[in-house]
């Protein structure tokens, strides 16, 4: 994240710019004293933190000193009074799947979330958007990440229900005994269930390895990617994950990956190694910090990191996408709606190129 700051430095800053570099040690005690050796130096304006607990106690220390926080984390809850969250927020992306998806008809919908803070926040977001898009949310499985989620994955799919129902079909099927019943139990030889879900889509808002597990073991319990949409978040934008078929045709919403992509080939142009993802963030807050005090060198002016500012309607273009600060201290952004393949992502709903465009 520093390489990508720096890499924001020399791209975009003029004279005038100077990045003060802390370690906070990664813990809130670490952090608080690394606020406070920055603020004693002279800076306007913190970017960083990354970790939520971290953001509350560098925000003690610029607070009381006036000085606003641009933090790394995607943390709502430690988002106001003087801290703007960079991070990208499961609120954003789940709207933005979800209101696609509705507009392509979709109406009933299914959750398969951990059991965590972050899995709750999904919950709720979820359910906000489903209400206001007049939809409905009719299945609901959470489970817990250290243990087995077979038996959240099968109650979510109804199976057991399905099962129960393919037997009794097959026993009336038997007992008819005619020419129609018998093509009819043919085709039923390798079937596990009959009927559906009661839902047109799943989402799934998690990555990696769990999404590998789950994504599968949904198919393995007949909810059929080939019946039921497949959502997921931002955690789903690596193209290697469209190797698992029950993935593909999967969406997802994500920032537009040709700006990660332009970003990613100037960093490793620079550095020889490929950036983490969050990075972006560190490059973002650094270009915004060195904007505003371009624009305000230009006029001569000092560096204006003001709530007005920093909340600008308008908002700021980055390498994640457009973006804007709302009064809250929350983000909004302008994220494109993509889909699996199995050779790669494909962008389905571009991101809108100005928040007028995307209010319209």
């Amino acid at each position: 994240m520093l390489n990508a700051a720096q890499l924001a430095i020399f791209e975009i800053a003029g004279d005038q710019f100077v990045l003060i570099v802390r370690d906070t040690t990664g813990t809130p005690d670490g952090a608080r004293r690394a606020a406070r050796s920055a603020l004693q130096a002279g800076a306007s304006v913190i970017l960083g933190p990354l970790f939520a607990t971290s953001v509350q106690a560098v925000a003690m220390e610029a607070r009381p000193r006036g000085v606003n926080v641009l933090a790394f984390s995607n943390d709502a809850s430690v988002a106001g009074n003087g801290v703007y969250v960079m991070g990208l927020s499961p609120r954003s992306q789940i709207q933005r799947v979800l209101d696609y998806a509705s507009l392509q008809g979709l109406r009933r919908y299914a959750v398969l979330a951990p059991e965590s803070p972050y899995g709750w926040t999904v919950l709720s977001a979820m359910q906000a958007v489903i209400d206001k898009n007049g939809d409905e949310l009719t299945g609901i499985a959470i489970y817990d990440p250290l243990e087995d989620p077979s038996p959240q994955v099968r109650a979510l799919g109804n199976y057991d229900e399905r099962h129960d129902d393919l037997l009794e079909l097959k026993k009336t099927l038997e007992r008819r005994n005619d020419e129609d019943a018998k093509r009819q139990l043919e085709d039923l030889e390798n079937v596990d269930t009959v009927g559906s879900p009661d839902f047109d889509a799943v989402l799934v808002p998690v990555g990696g390895k769990n999404l590998m597990t789950l994504a599968p073991l949904l198919a393995y319990y007949d909810v059929d990617p080939d019946e039921v949409q497949f959502l997921g978040t931002a955690f789903w934008a690596d193209s290697r994950l469209g190797s698992e078929v029950t993935l593909q045709g999967g969406w997802f919403a994500a920032p537009p990956p040709e700006m990660w992509q332009g970003f990613k080939e100037r960093y490793q142009a620079t550095y020889r190694s490929e950036p983490i993802r969050i990075a972006s963030l560190a490059y973002d807050a650094t270009a915004l910090a060195a904007v505003l005090t371009r624009n305000a060198t230009e006029t001569g002016r000092a560096p204006d990191f003001s709530r007005a500012a920093l909340t600008q309607a308008s908002g700021f273009a980055g390498m994640d996408g457009i973006f804007r600060f709302l009064p809250n201290g929350e983000i909004q952004r302008g994220l494109a709606v993509l889909e699996m393949t199995k050779d790669g992502l494909v962008v389905l709903d571009p991101a809108p190129q100005s928040f007028e465009e995307l209010i319209n």
